[in-house]
């Protein structure tokens, strides 16, 4: 029995859900899967999975043998990335998060011209409004809007971007209602995005004078894109960030709206794992990212 083979399997069935997802994402049979796992659990003297019909469940002892595997498997790749040569010159792979308009708008031009500036590195850039995890996803930094959870992810502030309410000229001069006060809103049309479900709230102002206010919400859609178009074909009013429409404003296809009761800006911030030993590469990104993402938040 290939020990690591093994534990990789392991993993890969407890990471996917299931021995069958396993298979499928090792590109292995499924006789091959089960065979490692049980091979491994004889080797050890102990039950480490229950496999029941929808999900794989820990016995205490696979609970804890599964998170020393991780540590294990983090520590060869490791040591097989310093033997590359990843520790000593800018080379390998790395894959970066960040948020998927963000991303594209401005992290990705970053990486086109990281990359032009080291040839012996390959980058993947992962576009998605979820918190990947460091460890699961294998990422090397992210790119993260908002508030930051205490962890032990290095952070380094990059700059805020701003939530703002916009709408088209078109739905404006639609409408006889008011909007000078953010109470106003309840009487508009409003179009959300948050998740698949309608945002009864919007938070507006800043400090001692931030409020939470119900809103009609008219139009629910699932990603920000979707609501931009949405507001520019004057179906009503969105809340936004900053940067998402910053093209729309400033070609009047959309207007803002309240700018004067804005929340608190959201901070944005580039991480990375604070291991000792950064490869080099990684450290390469900081500091060619950083300087530029930093001048893009500034208005550089």
């Amino acid at each position: 029995m290939n020990r690591l083979e093994a534990m990789s399997t392991l993993l890969a069935a407890v990471d996917a859900g299931s021995l069958s997802a396993a298979s499928r994402s090792m590109n292995l049979p499924l006789a091959t899967v089960s065979r490692r796992i049980s091979d491994l659990e004889a080797h050890l003297r102990t039950k480490l999975l229950v496999r029941t019909s929808r999900r794989l469940e820990f016995t205490d002892a696979g609970r804890s043998y599964v998170a020393a595997c991780r540590d294990i498997l983090a520590a060869v790749e490791q040591a097989e990335r310093t033997a590359a040569g990843e520790f000593t010159a800018p080379r390998g792979h790395l894959l970066v998060t960040a948020p998927i308009v963000f991303g594209r708008l401005h992290v990705l031009p970053v990486i086109g011209a990281f990359l032009r500036t080291y040839p012996d590195i390959s980058a993947r850039l992962v576009l998605t409004d979820r918190v990947a995890d460091f460890v699961e996803d294998r990422v090397d930094v992210a790119v993260r809007i908002g508030a930051l959870p205490d962890s032990s992810l290095i952070a380094t502030r990059l700059g805020s971007v701003r939530r703002v309410l916009c709408a088209s000229p078109a739905y404006l001069a639609a409408q006889a209602l008011p909007l000078n006060q953010p109470a106003d809103l309840a009487q508009h049309d409003c179009i959300t995005f948050e998740g698949l479900a309608s945002a009864p709230n919007w938070k507006l102002g800043a400090g001692k004078l931030s409020q939470s206010l119900p809103i009609r919400s008219w139009l629910v859609v699932n990603t920000a894109e979707a609501a931009i178009d949405a507001a520019m074909a004057g179906l009503g009013i969105t809340q936004v960030l900053s940067y998402q429409v910053e093209t729309q404003v400033r070609d009047g296809a959309l207007t803002l709206l309240l700018a004067a009761f804005e929340p608190e800006p959201l901070p944005v911030s580039l991480l990375h794992s604070g291991q000792v030993l950064l490869p080099i590469k990684v450290r390469a990104f900081l500091d060619f990212a950083s300087s530029r993402l930093r001048s893009v938040l500034n208005g550089a």
